[in-house]
């Protein structure tokens, strides 16, 4: 691996920069998207079941809100209606909407830089190639004679120049596929997550509204 580095020549430093922290995102993400830490299956029936008939005490809704995202969706309903039982259905789908837009702009955190990895590990490894043809085209002529032929060039730089722009491009291409394949992944991956919020959300303002009228 070192000898590849070593041939591909400056240039493929960038590449690799990309890719260490391209995995580092990748790990993280997976980390950070797990459905128990964004939206557990139960957690809305059990919201429900925990408020069916009053609201619950400030360290259960605490306790709710730090479970996962959904919970700190519905947690923000909860307070919304404990510090004002009077509240419209306007004010609750107001509060959780916020709250509903931190946690979307959370939940999408890093995906840019992943995009953007994906993006311009092939333009690098073009970079790289095109240095490569520049050490090629180099080698074939002295300062003096530009027009000298191919065949009269030096062998050894010519075979730097090839596999200077060959393994650029190659390590361009390995970064940025994966990359592309992880963001489009992690693209619907969230996306998927924001549909089930949403959801969860609608379902539980319609709760919190019965539960307003049991408190009136």
């Amino acid at each position: 691996m070192l000898s590849i580095i070593q041939a591909a020549g400056w240039p493929i430093w960038p590449l690799i920069a990309c890719s260490v922290l391209g995995l580092a995102l990748i790990f993280e993400r997976f980390v950070a998207l797990k459905t128990a830490r964004v939206a557990p299956p139960r957690l809305l029936d059990e919201a429900i079941t925990v408020s069916f008939k009053a609201l619950p005490p400030p360290d259960v809704v605490n306790q709710l809100a730090q479970n996962s995202a959904l919970g700190e969706v519905l947690a923000s309903g909860l307070r919304a209606l404990n510090s004002n039982p009077a509240c419209s259905e306007t004010e609750l789908r107001a509060a959780m909407q916020g709250t509903g837009r931190a946690v979307a702009h959370r939940l999408e955190k890093y995906l840019p830089a992943l995009a953007t990895i994906a993006s311009a590990a092939p333009l690098l490894g073009l970079l790289g190639t095109v240095i490569g043809m520049i050490e090629i085209f180099g080698s074939q002529a002295g300062p003096g004679d530009m027009g000298q032929a191919i065949g009269g060039g030096n062998p050894a730089l010519l075979a730097h120049g090839i596999s200077t722009a060959l393994y650029n491009t190659a390590f361009g291409l390995i970064v940025a596929i994966p990359a592309l394949i992880f963001w489009r992944y992690f693209r619907a991956r969230v996306d998927a997550y924001l549909l089930t919020l949403e959801l969860a959300a609608e379902q539980f303002v319609h709760h919190m509204l019965q539960l307003r009228q049991i408190m009136r």
